[in-house]
């Protein structure tokens, strides 16, 4: 059974250390926080971690100095730094030094809880549903002949510094099957560093790519060092390149070119060492055949091109993939599917792929009242809604019967009935009746005590 990880946040600053433990906490993670070095050397002793998150610039022991000690006593032990707007730098040597990567605070969770997922799935020990090519720990889901072909490709050419080029929809793995790369190459020491090109302003993304330095533009307050400069030696992933305009695509195809940046108001080239893997959600013949693609830098990305089929070319992976999500966010619990959600999955189509179906089975695990995870818990909206008006005209009818006893009645007792009988037609699933009755799920709950302090209704409802 699948046990919860467990991260040691390191920060002086105890508001940082709450909002880092909520944060964490409410993604699945058992989190230890404490106030320094010493602290947290005292919690390592017990092992069972599986990544240490430590602030930079701590009073006594810094967060160099604890990278040190954690690196002599357990090397293996990742660390991410966390370090404000001014001290990227000292982030950089850090990673130089062995830690796995940095965070520039403010971050928000989602980035917080990207980085961290990413790093421990990268680290994380072979689980039943992981491919069974070797025995290197793996986490992407390769059952399927398609997706094996793309594994052996990807493989065999991940000790070389080639540009790749990963294609496919939206949701099919593209990100991981790139850190896979990185991954299974001798660069896997090195940072790996993304950049979503579609998710930054056009304004922002030269400084983002190629960095600043200070002064460079209003409110360029301190150099900041890019992603090609703090991926050098090791791995960046430009993550739809497609939707990079054809200004900064001529700037990044001489980086390709000439292996060296240019920052923001600066005066002479740096030179980097970054193994460049870029994905793309389109086809970028048609966009090259229509002038929004520089055909030189089509050339310069394009000398390894993988595609990432979707899952229903891949139906060998679902049952796999099914078995992976439930321990994932099963936690402590042991999720096991009933029959029909299980033929539900199975028989969908996934339209959004792996993403999809991930986001479904977490939904389940959420709404689940137990270990079984039924049709209700899976099925989607438009699925459901057929499912939901037979329910609704069953509630109505049962509604209906209750008023005709209405001079025996209270309106407790009707509403007892009410609710009873939702649940009995929505198969006890508490998410789904609530949702018929137009109340929460908290009501529901607490409708429910009242009714087994009253001896109304079984003590296991």
């Amino acid at each position: 059974m699948p046990t919860t990880e467990r991260i040691l946040v390191v920060d002086d600053e105890s508001g940082m250390r709450v909002g880092l433990t909520e944060a964490l906490e409410r993604a699945g993670f058992a989190v230890t926080a404490v106030d320094g070095g010493t602290a947290a050397l005292a919690a390592l002793a017990g092992g069972g971690y599986a990544l240490v998150l430590s602030d930079m610039r701590m009073p006594g022991m810094t967060g160099a100095e604890l990278l040190a000690a954690v690196h002599a006593r357990s090397p293996g032990l990742p660390m991410v730094m966390m370090t404000a707007y001014g001290t990227v730098e000292d982030a950089v040597a850090a990673m130089k030094a062995g830690a796995r990567d940095f965070l520039t605070k403010p971050f928000s969770p989602q980035d917080l809880l990207h980085l961290v997922r990413g790093i421990l799935r990268d680290a994380g020990a072979p689980s039943p549903a992981s491919s069974e090519r070797g025995s290197a720990p793996r986490r992407l889901i390769a059952r399927s002949a398609a997706m094996r072909r793309v594994l052996t490709i990807a493989e065999g050419v991940a000790a070389s510094r080639a540009p790749v080029l990963i294609q496919g929809e939206s949701g099919t793995g593209k990100e991981l099957l790139a850190r896979h790369i990185h991954a299974s190459g001798p660069r896997r020491a090195q940072p790996f560093v993304a950049i979503n090109c579609a998710a930054l302003p056009r304004e922002l993304l030269e400084s983002e790519l190629f960095g600043h330095e200070r002064g460079a533009f209003t409110g360029a307050i301190a150099r900041k060092l890019g992603k090609f400069e703090v991926a050098s030696g090791g791995t960046i992933l430009l993550d739809e390149i497609s939707e990079l305009e054809l200004p900064l695509q001529a700037k990044l195809l001489r980086v390709l070119q000439e292996h060296e940046i240019d920052r923001v108001g600066g005066t002479r080239p740096v030179a980097i060492d970054a193994r460049v893997i870029a994905t793309a959600n389109r086809p970028l013949g048609p966009l090259v055949a229509a002038a929004a693609f520089r055909r030189d830098l089509y050339y310069r990305v394009h000398v390894i091109p993988l595609t990432v089929p979707p899952l229903r070319d891949r139906g060998e992976d679902v049952p796999a993939l099914i078995q992976h999500f439930c321990e994932r966010f099963g936690g402590p619990r042991a999720l096991a599917l009933e029959p029909e959600a299980r033929a539900y999955l199975l028989r969908h189509t996934w339209p959004g792929n792996v993403r999809e179906l991930e986001h479904v089975l977490e939904r389940a695990s959420l709404l689940a009242a137990g270990t079984a995870i039924t049709l209700a818990d899976v099925a989607l909206e438009d699925d459901l809604a057929p499912e939901r008006a037979d329910i609704a005209t069953g509630v109505s009818a049962a509604a209906t019967s209750v008023s005709g006893d209405l001079p025996a009645l209270t309106v407790h007792e009707m509403e007892c009935r009410l609710i009873l009988e939702t649940l009995r037609r929505t198969r006890n699933n508490r998410s789904h009746a609530a949702k018929v009755l137009g109340i929460s799920v908290r009501t529901l709950r607490n409708k429910l005590a009242e009714y087994r302090a009253a001896g109304i209704v079984d003590a296991r409802l």
